[in-house]
């Protein structure tokens, strides 16, 4: 029923020494890794365990890689994992319970147990400034979550399909699973949070490791700028953050952070692509922004 995508980047030797670990708990379940190094084969290190490789040619950054191993599973349901999470059991399975209650469940995310013993793994969207920003939950109780973290989480193939999964123009990294979740829940499908599936994520960053600070948060305004305008069809809302642009590039950029306006023009780069998503986002949609964004008020 359920099958294993784990995105691979770099920093094999972090990844075989968690994998060894997690695979005693993925026993007679399906696992594909997808290496998105092309310049570094790791065939010869997984040839002794019971895994499917795709090595793809070209980096294709986190949702590409991802994309293609769902493609490859042959389950109806398929857990992602990042390399840097540790599983501490398979109560992960119990997840299937919460699809068969529920026909419109989309995807389930774990909670998350960081380095200094904090929990996460919930998070809410919220509206201020002209943008749809987010942050984590007040509580960690079962309930409703604003997407489903990549890292760690079960998600209906079916419905991954059917919403395209995730989109690559957000390539490298960085709000493609909040920008398939929203699309989710936008499509009349929910995203559950269960505080009892619970795994360690030390979020031992690779993009942090090739990339620097400067490029990584250029790369995240970009980004969110894509997801506005790609995704944000509720005109008060879109003409909120367009009255506001001008005011928030100008306040930045007096604050010093010139990087706001490189994300800007980064994505003014790929509006045609944008745009044509948009206009698909706005057709499919069965519900507005602000009943999503209502759910999640505190």
């Amino acid at each position: 029923m359920i099958s294993v995508v784990i995105p691979v980047y770099k920093k094999t030797e972090l990844f075989l020494k968690n994998l060894r670990h997690n695979l005693p708990f993925l026993k007679g379940y399906e696992i594909i890794v997808v290496n998105d190094d092309p310049e570094m084969s790791i065939k010869k290190e997984l040839a002794e365990l019971s895994v499917i490789l795709i090595e793809n040619k070209k980096n294709l950054g986190f949702g590409g890689a991802v994309n293609m191993g769902v493609k490859k599973t042959g389950e109806k349901f398929v857990m992602l994992l990042n390399s840097d999470v540790i599983l501490n059991n398979d109560r992960f399975k119990t997840t299937l319970q919460h699809f068969r209650k529920n026909k419109n469940l989309f995807a389930v995310s774990f909670a998350q147990k960081e380095k200094g013993g904090s929990i996460v793994g919930k998070n809410i969207i919220f509206w201020k400034n002209g943008f749809l920003q987010h942050r984590a939950s007040s509580n960690l109780k079962l309930g409703i979550n604003a997407w489903a973290e990549g890292g760690a989480c079960l998600f209906d193939k079916e419905k991954f399909n059917r919403l395209g999964g995730f989109d690559e123009i957000y390539s490298p990294f960085y709000w493609e699973d909040i920008d398939l979740s929203y699309r989710a829940w936008k499509n009349g499908y929910e995203v559950l949070f269960d505080p009892k599936i619970l795994v360690a994520h030390f979020h031992e960053s690779t993009i942090g490791s090739y990339f620097s600070p400067e490029e990584i948060k250029t790369i995240a305004y970009r980004n969110q700028f894509i997801f506005m305008w790609k995704n944000i069809t509720d005109f008060s809302y879109f003409w909120k953050h367009l009255l506001l642009l001008k005011l928030n590039l100008l306040i930045l950029l007096l604050k010093g952070d010139v990087l706001f306006t490189k994300g800007y023009f980064l994505a003014l780069k790929k509006i045609s692509q944008i745009l044509k998503r948009r206009r698909f986002e706005k057709k499919s949609s069965k519900y507005s922004d602000q009943n999503i964004i209502d759910k999640f008020y505190e």
